[in-house]
């Protein structure tokens, strides 16, 4: 019998089975695929007090536990209630976000924010909104989900450009521009140049400077995922648009989440006030979506005042990033470079980067596990996040734990 027990790793809440006479019968085939594929996913609830060391989840800064983040949180919930309660437009704008948005475009030397549920609603609102059936997308070949499906339901041309390639993204950019030398077009913009600034998978940073310089060659938007920057990159931690000079420019926009380096929850969009406006009457992911609960914002407030008090954490993030890389391909594991706080480690398949994590966390160690299709390139990894909280003594012992475990042959 299979465990409903919410502390089992295994529990699950009910079969990845179908009645095959049923509508859904075509269900129990796609199960059957993954589990051969070695790619079955399954939930695995953690316990309040979770004992594994977690280089898993992307608490880069070390905040979401922190008294002072949680303890905004609290309050912001205990003053303004459990939930927002609607939309932003009708009752679900508070004064704790307007405050929140004010503070994050101060921090990131953008002109205007905007807060939404989440990172993958602030995608799809800046993509969709800013976009149109005569636009033209340039996307990254490694872009996130959240990006792709903004792409998808954009209804914009959308060119998929090989991974960190800006002479790619400028040929793209210099078709469109000699085919609309010749035609009429209406809304949107015509062309919009759509990348992370750290890709999640291996944690490598985007061109910036040089997609910028692609982008204003043929008059173009940049729109920048910072999702994996905002909070670690830049002076103290303003994000890879600062860190590229590229911070309030007119023809660049940024995303970013709060679940991250923040360690709360939601999305924010960055960019000129225009834009902003024009996000909060036509970007949909926003007009009819319940807004961020109280208790995120005010947690997503905390975070940014204390990190304004202690840049240190960013440095210290990066630091422990480094660490991780240089001790593992020390030990001769397929390590990526860092550019932010994500390693990944290259696993020989999907059943051996299955069984690695597992080995890890019976050894105490969590870590992510990485595969198909959830990366597009096809290989297996293990990924690790650095955190700022962690010690040299832990980062020395996760490294041992991931050595050790380490697929054979």
């Amino acid at each position: 019998m299979k465990s409903t027990d919410p502390a089992d790793p295994h529990a699950s809440a009910g079969s990845d089975t179908a009645d095959p006479s049923g509508p859904f019968g075509w269900i129990a085939e796609q199960a059957r695929i993954r589990r051969e594929a070695g790619l079955r996913r399954e939930l695995r609830p953690r316990p309040a007090d979770w004992e594994l060391l977690d280089l898993a989840g992307n608490d880069y800064l070390g905040l979401t536990r922190h008294p002072e983040v949680t303890q905004a949180g609290a309050d912001a919930c205990l003053r303004w209630g459990a939930g927002a309660t609607g939309s932003r437009l009708v009752t679900g704008s508070t004064a704790l976000h307007a405050e929140l948005e004010a503070e994050i475009a101060d921090f990131t030397g953008f002109e205007a924010a905007l807060v939404l549920a989440s990172g993958y609603a602030a995608n799809l609102a800046a993509v969709t909104a800013l976009t149109g059936p005569d636009t033209l997308l340039v996307s990254d070949a490694a872009n996130h989900a959240s990006l792709i499906d903004g792409c998808r339901l954009s209804r914009a041309t959308t060119e998929v450009v090989p991974h960190a390639d800006p002479e790619a993204v400028r040929k793209a950019l210099g078709a469109r521009a000699r085919r609309d030398a010749d035609a009429s077009r209406s809304g949107g913009a015509s062309s919009v140049v759509v990348s992370d600034s750290v890709f999640s998978v291996d944690g490598d940073a985007a061109p910036l400077p040089a997609l910028a310089a692609a982008c204003r060659e043929y008059g173009a938007a940049l729109l920048v995922d910072d999702a994996h920057g905002f909070g670690v990159l830049g002076e103290g931690g303003r994000g890879a648009l600062a860190a590229a000079g590229l911070a309030g420019a007119p023809d660049v926009v940024s995303t970013a989440t709060l679940s991250k380096a923040f360690g709360a929850q939601g999305g924010v969009v960055l960019g000129p006030a225009a834009v902003i406006e024009h996000l909060v009457n036509a970007a949909r992911t926003f007009i009819f979506d319940t807004g961020l609960a109280p208790a995120a914002a005010g947690a997503a407030l905390g975070a940014l005042r204390l990190l304004r008090r202690e840049p240190e954490r960013a440095d210290r993030a990066l630091h422990v990033a480094r660490a991780f890389h240089r001790m593992l391909t020390a030990a001769e594991l397929d390590a990526t470079a860092p550019d932010a706080c994500v390693v990944s480690v290259r696993a020989p398949s999907p059943e051996a980067a299955v069984e690695w994590a597992a080995r890890c966390r019976a050894a105490g160690l969590a870590v992510g596990c990485f595969r198909p299709p959830s990366v597009p390139d096809g290989v297996s990894r293990l990924r690790l996040t650095a955190r700022c909280d962690l010690t040299d003594a832990q980062v020395a012992g996760a490294v041992d734990v991931i050595v050790r475990t380490a697929p054979r042959g």
